[in-house]
């Protein structure tokens, strides 16, 4: 049963990239589709499932040259595991710490649109700072 082949519009449609990005990634080595006989790229289910781990990782805040780093380390097979899990455990520790950073600006976000709803409704007296309210809730 031959494979199904797309062509670089096709696949680019079937990820959510745009065919320039695709081509981007290509020169940094991150996919390599294959050629036919004519020399036209095309890619496979395979190339999708791939882009669509690639963009698992840009989604962690992995920048380009750890991306790189981990399609190298695949590319050498299954003795370098411990190292592609290094380089996962990493970006997972980042993307854990950005995102608990981003939890604590939304937190104060949260507080100060509740300290302007409660000076709207009068719950919250006129001359209460946002520094004195969010003292309220230090441990």
């Amino acid at each position: 049963m031959a494979q199904e082949q797309y062509k670089i519009g096709e696949f680019a449609k079937l990820v959510g990239l745009s065919t320039y990005t695709l081509r981007y990634y290509e020169d940094q080595g991150l996919i390599m589709p294959q050629r036919d006989a004519s020399g036209v790229r095309f890619y496979t289910l395979e190339d999708v499932k791939w882009v669509g781990f690639i963009l698992h990782l840009k989604g962690t805040g992995m920048r380009i040259t750890e991306l790189k780093q981990y399609v190298a380390l695949r590319a050498q097979g299954d003795a370098t595991i411990e190292a592609r899990k290094a380089l996962l455990q990493k970006a997972k520790a980042q993307a854990e710490a950005e995102l608990a950073e981003r939890q604590a600006n939304l937190q104060i976000l949260t507080r100060k649109i509740d300290w302007y709803d409660g000076k709207l409704d009068q719950s919250i007296d006129q001359v209460e700072s946002f520094e004195t309210y969010l003292q309220r809730f230090e441990s």
